[in-house]
Order: structure tokens, then sequence, then C-alpha cells
């Protein structure tokens, strides 16, 4: 199988999707179970997982301290065996971050739909991470007929999920409070700035004058879950291989895009050495064999429409994207880190 990497979400394409269809062949036989049951099952379990995180973060709010002060922020379920009756606490991280993924899926999943390409419904990942999940995945089953339909099923998916962690930003910032001044370190504390925080902060404070800045406030959940959404729209948007970037880029010239996807992953090598450490995967991942992007008929040409859709996917990369997304987390500080550990 192929993989589509989209950041938290995956495409994958059956092997042979390069090759054109024979006009006889036969729609593959369709489980019930995978179609359907699947899709839910991992919904419900990422609606515990998404909300068990939620409910560190809904506390660390109420006691106006960072999303993740503790050890166990990371891994809440100890704490949650010994306070069953906080779970309710999660859902408004839970609800608010699977909404910003569905809505992402869902735009690359009604592209698809309009463009006669067929698709499974998203399957949502609960995974042991700061959030609860991986993202989510959708499998296209049949050949993407050209670059105007590529466009849109790249670009849908990213413009739909900025608008709801946006939105989410937006309603976080009116719902969060000052930090209290003696807190401790954070464990894992959030980086670098992207544009769009600033923006929705500088509107937020217009209203509300006395909103501190990023680094000194007590983030409510829904603010957490907008952030994760950010950061997940920029990594999506990653021009290469086949991540939803990499899709607007092949869209607008399959020659740019095997040009940069071959430099791309050496220069997040080197991004993840002073930056994020999480860049090394990034670039780890578009070195795979299954990421190569499969070959879309080059016409009909781009139309106007669709070119000026792919300037929005790189001003949303602008408005996403920060090489710092967790201070203190490139490779150099986590070497550093673990010598010290070593010498004591």
């Amino acid at each position: 199988m192929r993989l589509r990497a989209s950041g938290p979400c995956l495409f994958v394409d059956r092997p042979g999707d390069d090759i054109p269809a024979r006009p006889a062949q036969r729609s593959p036989v369709r489980s019930f179970f995978r179609e359907y049951c699947l899709p839910l099952l991992l919904l419900a379990t990422s609606v515990v997982t998404t909300t068990a995180a939620g409910v560190r973060f809904m506390q660390n709010f109420v006691e106006r301290m960072p999303p993740v002060v503790r050890e166990s922020d990371l891994w809440p379920w100890g704490w949650l065996a010994g306070h069953p009756e906080m779970l309710k606490e999660g859902w408004v991280f839970s609800l608010s971050l699977l909404g910003i993924l569905l809505i992402h899926e869902f735009g690359h999943y009604f592209a698809c739909r309009r463009h006669r390409i067929r698709v499974t419904l998203p399957w949502v990942l609960p995974a042991p991470t700061l959030s609860g999940t991986l993202g989510a995945v959708i499998q296209i089953r049949s050949r993407i007929p050209g670059r105007n339909a590529l466009m849109d099923v790249g670009i849908y998916g990213p413009l739909a999920g900025y608008a709801a962690s946006a939105l989410a930003v937006a309603a976080g910032y009116a719902l969060s409070v000052p930090a209290r001044a003696n807190v401790a370190g954070a464990t894992i504390r959030f980086g670098g700035e992207p544009l769009t925080i600033r923006l929705l902060h500088a509107l937020v404070a217009h209203w509300n004058p006395a909103l501190p800045n990023f680094a000194a406030i007590a983030p409510h959940p829904i603010l957490v879950a907008g952030w994760i959404g950010l950061f997940f729209t920029a990594l999506n948007l990653i021009p290469g291989g086949q991540l939803d970037g990499g899709h607007i880029l092949y869209a607008i010239s399959p020659r740019l895009h095997r040009a940069i996807t071959r430099f791309l992953p050496w220069l997040l090598l080197l991004a993840g050495t002073f930056y994020w450490a999480g860049w090394m995967v990034w670039g780890l991942i578009l070195l795979i064999p299954a990421m190569r992007h499969p070959s879309v008929p080059s016409e009909p040409k781009l139309s106007r429409g669709r070119m000026v859709l792919g300037a929005i996917g790189m001003v949303l990369l602008l408005l996403t994207f920060t090489p710092t997304p967790f201070s203190g987390s490139s490779l150099l500080n986590l070497l550093d880190v673990d010598m010290v550990r070593w010498a004591h």
C-alpha cells in the first residue's frame, strides 16, 4: 500500500493506482466492518484517549498553570485511575480537537466525492501522545483524475482545518487567564508562536487589554486544541512527498515537486538538530519510497482558480509554521539533557 501522509492525516492508495484502470474492471467488494464499524470504533477509542489528555489540561488550567507541568501529565492514566470522576472534565478538549481533525478530513472527503473519487470515511487514530491521537486517515480507492482534482483534494482539508483551528484559538483566548507567577517550569513548553497565534492574540486583546501574551497565559483547553490544530495544519502543508503540501505543489508543478522532495528531507533533518527533533521524524518519513507521489494526468492544465488556491495554501503554511513548536526540544538540547542526567 502507498501512504499519502499529511501531518496527522494519512491518505492511503492501493498498489497500482498509477496504472490506468481497465474499463471492464469491477469495483472491489466492500466490507461493512471496514467501511463503517472500524471508523466508529477508532473514533470511540480516540474520544477516550483525547478526553484523558484533556482532563490534565483542564486541571492545570483551573490551577492557572501551563498545560503540561508534571511528568504524569504526559501519561494521565495512573492519575485518572484514582480520580475517575474527573474524566468528564476532558470533554471540552476532546470535542474541540476531534472536531478540528474531522473537519480537516471531511474537507478532503468532500473534495474526493465532488470529483467522484472513491474514498473511505475518516479513521481517527488513538495514540499515547500529548494530544491522545496521531490524527486521522482516509483511504483513496481510485485514481485522482487530474491536477485540478488533486489541488482540491490537497487544499480543502487544510483550509477547513485552519478555519476550525483559528476559531478554537480565538475562543480559547477569550476563556484563558493569566498564569500564576510562581509556577515551576513546564515539562513541555510551547515554543515559537505561529503568526496566526499572534494575530488572534492581538484581536482578542483589543477587547480584553488585560490578556497576557501567549508565554504568560494559562491556556484554556480549547486554546490548546486550537494550537495543536494549527500545528497539524503546518505539518500537513510541508511541500513534499504525499503530504497535503506535496499534493498542492505537485498540482502546480510536478517537476518542482520532484526537485523540492529530493532536498527537503535533509533540510528537515538539519532543522531537527537545531530547532525541534520532530522535524527529523518527518524528514525520515519523506525518505520512505512509499512516500513517492503517484503520477497524475497533466491534462487538463491547472486552472487559474486552482492556482489561486495553491497560493492560499502557501499563505496558510506561513501563518501556521514555526521552526520551534516546543521550546528546548532540538536534538542538541535533548542530547545535552541526557548527558547531564548521565553525568549525575
